[in-house]
């Protein structure tokens, strides 16, 4: 019997669904996480064999004993991962310490955490991606300035979602983010891109080959969800772009993925620009992991299918004869508290009864990118689709 250890399988609270899946393609499942046992929902406890409780995933040395502590009761792990961004780097170093081969390695961190890392993987697949400058100081951000001008994007060069992410219009405010930036972030410079964002989101064999493609639409800028507080909208798409879907497996192919969830996120440009032309794709960046919150939930319901159960016969298997059945839109919509909407949360329930697969609270953790009520629709056509995020948006007056 294969082991395999999931780290946190209690968050985000959907990913009981990728330990089920484990589970019942013959897989020990064994989870390492903070939360108490007697806390864990029962889908998650039924869907593990055990579970080894650590005071907080942030000590390496704890998660490290967890591992051994397994190892030396049920023998080498074949797997182990957590899909999740925040923990990559520590899986990573998981795998490394315990020779466990099925799995980005420390080696591998630089490309696939990096966005000045990724931008050579990129390149090598025929992929334009922005002009950036490695923050330093003053004369040399604008040294790059003069060449790109203003606006310009500040980032963590390896940075989670869209935190810390700042747009730079003018001299000024280029001196107050170097003044008030963490000196022990390394930050990357890039030049503005008008955009939205598309994704290519699949579930790769070990071959390097696709067993499941989607891909979503972003139109608002995530970094200004989180900076402005504002609504979160995104759906995924009916249909994959074709060209959505040559720049995705041209990313595969160059960063050597291999069995794996993957969410690459692409540019559509919006205007022409010295990037390229209106409607070009370029690229934005990888993400080695599903995309996050409730997005697995949402490709099933856009594509009828089941993408825990593809992603665990991936790990059991190395294929997947899970099938697909009618294909939708499916939109996300997070409001965000306090805003005076014109349909309260009740009345947009009821209008949209037949369309709402989900509608939550969003946790707290996952609440500044996302919204803090949520609404998961599908529609048949985009005419729909839109028709939905302008009666979740519109506001009293």
């Amino acid at each position: 019997m294969k082991n395999f250890v999931f780290i946190s399988p209690n968050f985000p609270t959907n990913y009981w669904k990728f330990c089920r899946e484990l589970k019942n393609d013959g897989l020990r499942v064994l989870g390492i996480g903070d939360q108490p046992y007697d806390e864990l929902a029962y889908e998650l406890k039924d869907s593990l064999d055990e579970y080894y409780k650590v005071d907080t995933l942030e000590d390496y040395d704890q998660v490290y004993r967890a591992v051994a502590f397994f190892i030396s009761k049920y023998g080498r792990i074949d797997w182990l991962e957590s899909n999740n961004e925040y923990w990559l780097e520590r899986d990573a170093m998981l795998r490394t310490d315990f020779h466990i081969l099925s799995g980005w390695q420390t080696g591998d961190l630089d490309r696939i955490k990096y966005k000045s890392g990724m931008k050579p993987y990129y390149q090598q697949a025929g992929i334009r991606t922005a002009r950036y400058h490695i923050v330093d100081d003053e004369k040399g951000c604008m040294a790059f300035i003069r060449d790109v001008g203003f606006p310009v994007i500040v980032k963590p060069d390896n940075g989670v979602g869209a935190s810390h992410t700042y747009k730079l219009d003018s001299p000024e405010e280029l001196a107050a983010f170097l003044q008030e930036k963490d000196p022990d972030t390394r930050f990357i410079m890039e030049e503005f891109i008008t955009a939205e964002v598309n994704s290519y989101d699949a579930i790769i064999d070990s071959n390097g080959e696709p067993l499941f493609e989607t891909g979503n639409v972003t139109p608002h800028s995530i970094m200004d969800i989180v900076n402005n507080a504002d609504n979160a909208l995104y759906y995924i798409v009916r249909d994959l772009p074709d060209d959505v879907r040559e720049a995705g497996r041209k990313t595969v192919k160059s960063f050597g993925v291999k069995s794996r969830f993957v969410h690459f996120e692409f540019f559509r440009l919006t205007k022409d620009q010295p990037m390229g032309k209106k409607g070009d794709v370029v690229a934005l960046e990888v993400n080695m992991r599903p995309c996050g919150g409730f997005s697995p939930d949402m490709m099933n319901f856009a594509h009828s299918t089941d993408v825990y159960k593809i992603w665990a016969d991936m790990i059991a298997f190395d294929r997947s004869d899970k099938p697909q059945g009618p294909h939708f839109y499916c939109a996300f919509m997070g409001r965000r508290d306090g805003k005076p909407f014109y349909l309260s949360n009740d009345i947009l329930a009821i209008k949209y009864a037949k369309q709402l697969r989900m509608m939550e609270r969003m946790p707290d953790a996952l609440a500044d990118a996302m919204g803090n009520q949520m609404y998961i629709a599908v529609f048949p056509d985009e005419k729909e689709l839109k028709a939905f995020y302008r009666d979740a948006l519109r506001l009293r007056k």
